[in-house]
């Protein structure tokens, strides 16, 4: 054993530590229990190495376990009741098409941000200092979704409706955070000037996550086509976008490019968590070492998971873009094996770009049947005809938005090009949902089945590689 897969083995023990004490409690005493039997191999078996490293193994299980018991202590709910007081807008806010959402952070509820929701106008903007005064509630939880647990993962307890909102100041944000959401802003209303509904609310997804302005119409054809995915700048979007980048730029520029896209749409945690992840995969792509890659994906994981021990089963864009780059590291080399008939030109990487899609979706499908209650049965046929159009589409989209920023004619000229492509996109979507048995009703599926999937996938890539070795071992030569 090498010292990289026993350190991987020490991870997957904190993960599954954390997993475990995300849907059951466990005791003190359960703990001490187990800390004895590992202290107890690793004394009394320390020259036994499996031994002893399952002894450790115990140790990060119990770790992974109070790190979450740890963090779910220090969530606190505060009592309800009228309240006033003074505090800045710390993210950018969420505008809908009759409310605005606001994250506001004070020296109230114990220094955590409240999530506040108003009415539309007027308009508040990141680093806006304000007066609110209003009615703290706890977050609810509905019969299908506990919006209490989804709002936790970011540290959120407590949220107000419509309260009475005065402006004080601005100008307290991040001076850099501000830079880039005024050029976020300018973005928007260029690309809005230019390009009517719905390609104006697919543009706002693609580019920025917001669905806005996407119809309640349009959700729903997306659910049904299995392609919700690409109304937000998800983890899954993010991982092929940097597959298909990598495929035909160098590392350092590949780099820079995803690094300029994160910035672009605003540097969200799940964009930003992504993109770490999605860097780590280009390096092991140009050192020739995905399975070295697959260990620095989970160590990666573990370390966000160190910080912030809700993102495991809270936070589906974490689930999306780890499982992602899982799809590509063990399905896209047996995926472009399959489809080497297809050309892979540098302009467009046509089979690179089929088996990036194909690896992230069936890693990722049973996440989003999880979560959304439902699996598209032509969900591959649809993505692979929308998404090996989604990078060169996004370039086309931010090439459009800058010259219409510098110069309003040219603006105008590109908005044709962009309004065809997002004009196919829509297109694509609306004819699939219309056919019949698209899509199938799976209900509220239980965890257990996602274990089970997971354990078949990762036993038939075993399988896989066994056979493929033995192939190989036959040849001359070897």
């Amino acid at each position: 054993m090498t010292k990289s897969r026993i350190f991987l083995y020490f991870c997957l023990a904190f993960v599954g530590g954390i997993f475990a004490s995300s849907f059951i409690f466990m005791p003190q005493l359960f703990l001490l229990g187990f800390l004895i039997i590992g202290v107890f191999l690793i004394s009394i078996f320390w020259r036994y190495k499996k031994l002893a490293t399952g002894g450790f193994c115990l140790l990060f299980l119990v770790l992974g376990i109070w790190r979450y018991q740890m963090a779910e202590s220090k969530i606190v709910y505060p009592q309800e009741g009228n309240v006033e007081f003074v505090g800045i807008v710390v993210k950018e806010p969420d505008v809908r098409p009759a409310s605005i959402k606001l994250v506001i952070k004070s020296g109230e509820n114990g220094s955590r941000p409240i999530l506040v929701t108003a009415g539309r106008y007027p308009k508040y903007n990141y680093g806006d200092r304000l007066k609110i005064i209003g009615r703290l509630e706890m977050p609810p939880v509905f019969d299908d979704f506990n919006y209490r647990d989804y709002l936790k993962k970011d540290g959120i307890t407590a949220v107000m409706s419509f309260p009475k909102i005065e402006f004080m100041s601005s100008g307290f944000g991040n001076p850099i955070m501000e830079i880039i959401l005024s050029f976020k802003n300018k973005f928007r209303d260029t690309a809005g000037s230019f390009i009517s509904p719905p390609q104006e609310g697919f543009l706002e997804a693609l580019v920025f996550g917001q669905e806005s302005n996407i119809s309640r119409e349009w959700k729903d054809k997306l659910n049904i086509t299995g392609t919700r995915h690409i109304a937000a700048v998800s983890g899954m979007n993010i991982t092929i976008i940097s597959s298909i980048i990598s495929s035909f730029a160098p590392f350092y520029i590949s780099i820079v490019l995803l690094f300029l896209y994160i910035l672009m749409i605003g540097a969200q945690a799940s964009a930003v968590r992504a993109f770490i992840m999605a860097v780590i995969f280009i390096l092991a792509k140009k050192l020739g070492r995905m399975s070295s890659g697959s260990r620095a994906v989970f160590f990666a994981a573990t370390f966000m998971l160190v910080q912030n021990p809700f993102l495991l089963t809270k936070d589906v864009g974490f689930q999306l873009s780890f499982l992602a780059i899982l799809g590509l590291i063990y399905l896209e080399p047996y995926f472009s094996n399959w489809l080497r008939l297809l050309p892979n030109p540098k302009v467009f990487p046509l089979r690179t770009t089929l088996s990036a899609t194909l690896s992230a979706q069936v890693f990722t499908l049973p996440i989003l049947a999880y979560n959304f209650g439902r699996i598209s049965l032509l969900s591959p046929v649809v993505n692979i005809l929308i998404v090996p159009f989604l990078a060169p589409i996004t370039i086309l989209i931010f090439i459009f938005a800058i010259f219409g920023i510098i110069l309003q004619p040219l603006g105008f000229l590109l908005s044709w090009p962009v309004w065809l492509s997002l004009t196919y996109i829509t297109k694509i979507v609306d004819w699939f949902s219309k056919m019949p048995l698209v899509s199938m009703a799976v209900g509220n599926l239980h965890w257990l089945w996602l274990i089970v999937f997971y354990f078949i996938l990762f036993g038939f890539i075993w399988w896989y590689n066994k056979r493929v070795w033995q192939v190989q071992l036959k040849k001359p030569g070897w």
